[in-house]
């Protein structure tokens, strides 16, 4: 089997059960990293990235549980690169441990990873991703007088922080991450899309920004970068679908950019669920007509080379 440069995005079901303790979720990831060590020891160069949607939702709860003049909140872009350290860890000692069980010879580093966004992007001015606690309508409309912090109304449950969800336009450490997969590391990257940061067109000087990156695009994106031959987006289902759950419903296996283009002007697939799978799939594909997105479940990616498990995205 030819030696493939292969990106695989986790979901968060890969990271986080019912149970939010670190325990639980380092135990996910040694399982996370069984699967994952069967695509390394066929001889692949595997870069992995990874969500932190409920970790970092965690973290801000915390933040403002024990926010005080002494011990003040980080805000949110420092928040995920604790994420990123902290999910980072859990899944560079899993591989570690689990390739020296299948006696495998490689490092494993997990780079923070610092993603450039347009500080011009639409996002910026629409923000509508919903992170932290609910709060009550007296207490939100506090915080958008004393800090500028945008909330609105979620579902009638009370008052949510929403943050700009801007597209990846760049990645500060794409060189660390390909010198490294060149020297044979396994690396962990762009975790939960990666710190968002805005550069000086004229000073070069990078700043970070309160968003959160999608993190399939930021995948996407690194997939590029690094000239991946594949690109895995790991879901909860081993297969994408059209007319999901209804009694007509079709699984996809391989599947034209065309097609799938089709597919998202019948409205086939969930915004903020399979939607962005399947985008960030499509452009990969559309930048490297040559190579091939996949998006399956964790459970059968050891079939995917071998036995074209999943749905298959090809130029055309």
């Amino acid at each position: 089997m030819t030696k493939q440069k292969i990106v695989v995005a986790l979901g968060g079901n890969a990271i986080l059960s019912t149970d939010a303790s670190a325990k639980a979720q380092q135990e996910a990831l040694i399982s996370t990293s069984k699967s994952l060590v069967k695509l390394i020891q066929d001889g692949n160069e595997v870069i992995v990235t990874h969500g932190n949607g409920p970790q970092v939702g965690n973290l801000l709860l915390q933040q403002a549980a024990a926010d005080s003049e002494k011990n003040p909140a980080m805000p949110l872009d420092t928040c995920v690169a604790m994420t990123e350290g902290s999910i980072g860890f859990w899944l560079v000692n899993a591989l570690d441990n689990e390739l020296k069980a299948q006696g495998i010879e490689k490092d494993v580093a997990a780079v923070v990873t610092q993603v450039i966004v347009d500080k011009d992007d639409a996002a910026f001015k629409n923000p509508t991703k919903p992170i932290g606690p609910f709060l009550s309508e007296e207490d939100a409309k506090k915080q958008m007088e004393e800090t500028g912090a945008n909330f609105k109304e979620d579902a009638g449950r009370g008052w949510r922080k929403v943050v700009p969800s801007p597209k990846p336009v760049g990645i500060k450490e794409v060189n660390v991450i390909r010198s490294l997969v060149d020297s044979g590391v396994v690396v962990v990257s762009a975790g939960g899309g990666g710190v968002p940061v805005i550069e000086d067109p004229e000073t070069k000087v990078l700043t970070g920004v309160e968003a959160v990156i999608d993190k399939d695009f930021a995948s996407q994106t690194l997939s590029e970068l690094v000239d991946a031959d594949m690109f895995i987006v790991l879901t909860g289902v081993d297969n994408v679908f059209v007319n999901f759950n209804k009694p007509d419903q079709e699984k996809l296996e391989e599947v034209t950019v065309s097609q799938m283009k089709e597919y998202i002007g019948q409205n086939q697939f969930a915004p903020g669920s399979m939607l962005p799978k399947v985008e960030a799939a499509i452009a990969f594909v559309e930048n490297k007509p040559e190579a091939k997105a996949i998006i399956t479940s964790l459970e059968n990616i050891d079939k995917v080379l071998s036995e074209n498990a999943g749905t298959h995205i090809i130029a055309g």
